[in-house]
């Protein structure tokens, strides 16, 4: 048995799932729903949530003090916390799940997040994160779980006009011997995208330690980060249960762009020489 400081720390969903064995019948109907959809409690009254599983509002409330909650209202804050950082399934509904959402729907809500993310930036900000980007002695792209493809595609542009760049963790890598090497002339670029590591912020306060510029690109879920020089933060809103990340790939071209942009003479020497090594070797 979980003691209660154990049980208090314990996800929302986690709660669920460990106690779905031993729930009775209509409980366990509710438990499935809550696993499918958990958002659902966050945005409803025991009423509502009692309809949209159909059971009755007694089942609720004994599903509830099963999980451990002294009342509805502390599971559906608890709930909603998770909602604000937790994963996309908890903003999945029961509506979203009535039908496949139209491609048109999809585009639509794809054009909104790119005008959302691109409106909050300001031309200033991108030509200040490029001319850092290439006055840097050395410039480290960061990211974890969704935030790697992201991470690797940025330093894969980036490479084509900055030489020293590197994508990190690797595989099989700790932090450790790349965070050691960071200093006061570095760029740090770190994707911190929903869901994010749980050490995350000891992560960026070691990088923060090297006091080298960090441009922190994450979802419309974190709050604004002091500590850093930039934070561009991308609109992931979408139907159906995923984040939408197309404003993430607009916003690395368009940084990827600026840099090759202000490279100028340089940088076009760079990539003259690239394709010239390319066509020797026939790689492409």
């Amino acid at each position: 048995m979980a003691t209660p400081t154990a049980a208090k720390q314990r996800s929302f969903l986690t709660r669920v799932r460990e106690a779905l064995p031993q729930l009775r019948p209509a409980e366990r109907r509710l438990g499935d729903f809550v696993c499918d959809f958990p958002g659902e409690l966050a945005s409803y009254s025991a009423q509502e949530l009692a309809a949209l599983a159909h059971v009755s509002k007694a089942t609720v409330s004994r599903f509830i003090q099963r999980l451990g909650y002294e009342n509805y209202e502390e599971a559906r804050r608890h709930a909603r916390l998770e909602k604000q950082t937790g994963s996309r399934l908890f903003l999945a509904t029961a509506t979203d799940a009535s039908g496949e959402q139209s491609v048109a729907a999809h585009a639509a809500q794809a054009i909104t997040n790119i005008e959302a993310t691109f409106t909050a930036l300001t031309e200033t900000q991108v030509t200040a994160i490029a001319a850092a980007v290439l006055a840097a002695r050395k410039v480290w792209v960061v990211g974890f779980r969704a935030s790697h493809p992201f991470a690797a595609y940025l330093q894969w542009q980036l490479t084509q006009v900055v030489e020293n760049i590197v994508a990190i963790p690797g595989a099989g890598q700790t932090l450790g011997e790349h965070l050691v090497s960071m200093t006061a002339d570095d760029v740090v670029i770190v994707f911190g995208l929903r869901r994010r590591i749980a050490r995350m912020d000891l992560v960026l306060d070691q990088i923060g330690r090297s006091s080298g510029k960090l441009l922190y690109v994450t979802d419309e879920g974190e709050t604004y980060r002091a500590g850093a020089t930039w934070h561009l933060r991308c609109q992931t809103l979408a139907p159906g249960p995923l984040f939408s990340h197309v404003s993430v790939m607009a916003l690395c071209h368009l940084i990827a762009t600026r840099c090759i942009e202000q490279a100028a003479g340089a940088g076009r020497k760079r990539l003259r020489s690239i394709e010239a090594i390319n066509d020797g070797l026939e790689e492409l």
